[in-house]
């Protein structure tokens, strides 16, 4: 079950969910607007393994904005530290920016409950768009989870800034 944007604030106020810093005026009837970090990630190679670690490069969004290409993926993160021990929070682009030919999450728009961090987004734009730090670049939602929880302990645990692949770890060492 879904919560309402009354039912988030509630939880936000009982520490049940996390999303710092939280702003009332981003709160929706059914989820939260977050915010784009200062930050992107770009691998560096063309071709990407995904037994390796991938070499990549930070980028800094500066105010004015920086121009998406196509063909390319950025990692970026949220602005805001999001999760929940009790919740499990989905991520979505905004109809907005999807409007704009930019996606935000590829594929990975589940949270899991117990991971509480800096969300990595996976922007790909379909044409040139310009991005800017601070706008309200997705949405999240929270749901309500049936059958005992397992809090989230992976490699991603508590990150900050916008988390490259490491993929490689699944991989048995030769």
């Amino acid at each position: 079950m879904i919560l309402t944007g009354n039912e988030i604030l509630k939880n936000v106020q009982e520490k049940k969910i996390v999303i710092e810093p939280f702003y009332t005026v981003q709160l929706n009837p059914n989820s939260y607007n977050f915010t784009l970090g200062d930050r992107l990630l770009v691998y560096n190679d063309h071709v990407l393994d995904a037994k390796r670690s991938n070499d990549v490069r930070e980028i800094v969004i500066p105010d004015s904005g920086i121009t998406l290409a196509s063909g390319t993926v950025y990692l970026g993160c949220t602005k805001e530290i999001i999760g929940s021990d009790y919740f499990c929070p989905i991520i979505r682009g905004r109809s907005s920016i999807g409007r704009l030919g930019l996606f935000i999450n590829i594929t990975a728009d589940l949270i899991d409950i117990g991971s509480i961090s800096q969300v990595t987004l996976q922007l790909n734009a379909v044409q040139p768009v310009t991005i800017y730090p601070g706008m309200q670049i997705g949405q999240v939602t929270f749901w309500t989870p049936q059958g005992e929880i397992k809090k989230y302990n992976g490699k991603y645990k508590g990150s900050k800034g916008p988390a490259a692949s490491k993929m490689y770890l699944e991989f048995p060492e030769k």
